[in-house]
């Protein structure tokens, strides 16, 4: 492992590579997981206050996700999360946008249940 509780100090920032979403992944990630028309149709979306197909938010979260993991979660000790506290959807994410990651760890603690164990609070932000 690379990373450990203690690596992650307030301010500890990170901003990933990017990573592009195409038409074919949005409608296949909507058929699966979130099937709205303005994320599975191009005709019925254009007719929706979006004007056009749109990425699902979930779509956009499992991005962030995945860029996390790959930039430095997967290098680290962690055992999960207790939750999210706020997700907000600010803006669209329309196919052939490239979105990348930014983290920050806004406060670090010792669990105070399990001693022995961290727990790290993080802003992150999808940039697009």
């Amino acid at each position: 492992m690379r990373y450990h509780f203690e690596d992650f100090t307030p301010g500890w920032n990170c901003t990933t590579e990017s990573r592009t979403l195409d038409r074919e992944a949005i409608i296949e990630f909507a058929h699966q997981w979130d099937p709205q028309r303005f994320h599975t149709d191009e005709t019925a979306a254009a007719e929706t206050p979006f004007g056009g197909l749109i990425a699902s938010g979930w779509h956009t979260g499992c991005t962030a996700m995945r860029l996390m993991c790959d930039a430095y979660l997967n290098d680290s000790s962690c055992i999960g999360s207790p939750g999210i506290e706020q997700l907000k959807f600010l803006l669209t994410v329309r196919p052939g946008d490239s979105l990348r990651l930014y983290s920050e760890v806004l406060e670090a603690r010792r669990s105070a249940s399990r001693p022995a164990r961290g727990i790290v609070r993080w802003r992150w932000e999808a940039l697009n």
